[in-house]
């Protein structure tokens, strides 16, 4: 995820993970001095293969951490939330360390260091935390922006990212109107220089003007704005700044231009295959713990309502294609008798017992990992639609067929930003995300993903 990672909000949370990293890495070693003291012999056959046994508890820890959602992006939780993640994350790290132990014996480090590096590292972790808060919380550290306009564009970014939580990588010093074009955002947060913008972003040690017009034909200072990155000030259009900050394509701004030219959509032949390998190993991996969940689920949906088990349905895949994806029935038998496809709602009286409980743990959707290993689907990719949901969208939604230069996805970025869609306003907003992914696709972030992902499926985030 290149472009998260290029933000400052991306650099403070890779940061975090590499002070973490050292923090867990010397619990260990501070757990096993503890454990082995006075037993010089058992310390010193600890510290020969102390590193690589000591790095593996280190990013197995912040592996789980990052499932727990405790690396996110635009997320602010209180402290008491945060503490309860970090303690399910330890549990679950260090079950998953018991388990590599067993697997792999030559890992292994001692039930008794790995519990007194548990408590440290959490300790450490936490005091981490606290102190990062602090740090990174502080104007001090973030970029100053100034918006060049104050129009409906500009208006755009100052409401959608209002909050607190969509402001933790930059402060926001305020709003220069442009001749000519009418001021929307309020008056409180508007600044008229007085001077040349360049001098005025000097002394006001503007870091980034992000350039939001209502109309750009002869409405830019570009002499001014050519001074601006004459002097190392950065100049960002609105859409570039919504990428990057919200993690999000903003159609209401977005032109066919800066798609076109602002880089992204890797479908490169290197793409495809790590792709395609990586889809491989995760779906037998994930098919390999989940099978014996999966004979419950297709005993359970057999008790109650009897055959079919399966639910297939055609979906609109890669390049317009379709396909039938395979779930677990969670509805009646008859719940579409009449042929007519429907969004499923909140509270769907159509599902079952059995169907409620899947869908919420998302059990219902384990079958689509034979449509990964056919290669129907991808592991991380937008959401499938209907047909019938499809060429609705595309009448009604710009830009809606590009979610489909990839294949669809078991999950997504927009499942992880964005609750369950049953409606056309609900589809153009997870869209926003599905064209984010499409364009800044990668192996790193899948990976994170489907770390978070993990956190979707235990809290129960966005199911019908």
């Amino acid at each position: 995820m290149s472009i998260a990672l290029r933000s400052q909000k991306g650099r403070a949370l890779f940061g975090l993970w590499v002070a973490e990293m050292v923090v867990l890495f010397f619990a260990v070693c501070a757990a096993a001095w503890i454990r082995f003291v006075g037993d010089s012999e058992s310390y010193r056959l600890f510290a020969e293969t102390a590193p690589v046994r000591t790095f593996l508890v280190a990013i197995a820890i912040t592996l789980s951490m990052a499932a727990f959602g405790l690396y996110q992006v635009n997320v602010r939780r209180n402290r008491m939330e945060t503490f309860l993640r970090l303690l399910l994350s330890f549990a679950f790290g260090g079950v998953a360390l018991l388990v590599l132990f067993y697997l792999v014996p030559q890992t292994y480090i001692g039930r008794g260091v790995l519990l007194i590096a548990l408590i440290l590292s959490l300790v450490g972790v936490i005091v981490v935390r606290v102190l990062s808060e602090h740090v990174f919380s502080a104007d001090l550290f973030k970029q100053r922006v100034l918006v060049l306009g104050a129009g409906a564009n500009a208006d755009l970014l100052h409401q959608r990212m209002r909050r607190r939580a969509d402001r933790q990588s930059f402060v926001l010093v305020g709003f220069v109107p442009l001749p000519g074009q009418t001021v929307i955002v309020p008056e409180a947060v508007v600044v008229r220089p007085g001077l040349a913008l360049v001098d005025y972003a000097l002394s006001m040690q503007i870091d980034e003007i992000v350039v939001a017009p209502d109309e750009r034909r002869g409405g830019l200072p570009m002499s001014d704005m050519l001074a601006c990155v004459q002097r190392g000030i950065t100049m960002t259009d609105l859409s570039t700044f919504f990428e990057r900050e919200a993690g999000m394509v903003k159609l209401d701004v977005v032109d066919p231009s800066w798609l076109v030219f602002s880089g992204g959509f890797d479908q490169s032949a290197m793409r495809r295959l790590s792709k395609r390998f990586f889809d491989l190993v995760a779906a037998v991996a994930l098919l390999l713990v989940a099978w014996p969940f999966m004979l419950l689920v297709a005993l359970a949906v057999w008790l109650e309502s009897g055959a079919p088990i399966f639910y297939t349905q055609t979906r609109v895949g890669q390049g317009g294609r379709t396909f039938d994806v395979i779930k677990f029935r969670s509805m009646r038998v008859d719940a579409e008798g009449d042929g007519k496809a429907r969004w499923a709602t909140k509270n769907d009286d159509r599902t079952t017992r059995v169907g409620r409980f899947i869908r919420l743990t998302r059990l219902d959707e384990l079958p689509q990992l034979f449509n990964v290993l056919r290669g129907d689907m991808s592991f991380v990719g937008p959401r499938p639609e209907r047909p019938q949901f499809v060429n609705q969208l595309n009448q009604e939604i710009r830009y809606y067929d590009i979610r489909h230069s990839v294949k669809p996805g078991l999950t997504g970025w927009a499942q992880l930003r964005y609750p369950y869609g049953a409606s056309v306003r609900d589809a153009e907003e997870k869209l926003k995300f599905d064209l984010f992914y499409v364009k800044n696709q990668g192996l790193l972030f899948d990976v994170m993903i489907m770390l978070q992902t993990v956190e979707v499926v235990l809290f129960g985030r966005g199911a019908r």
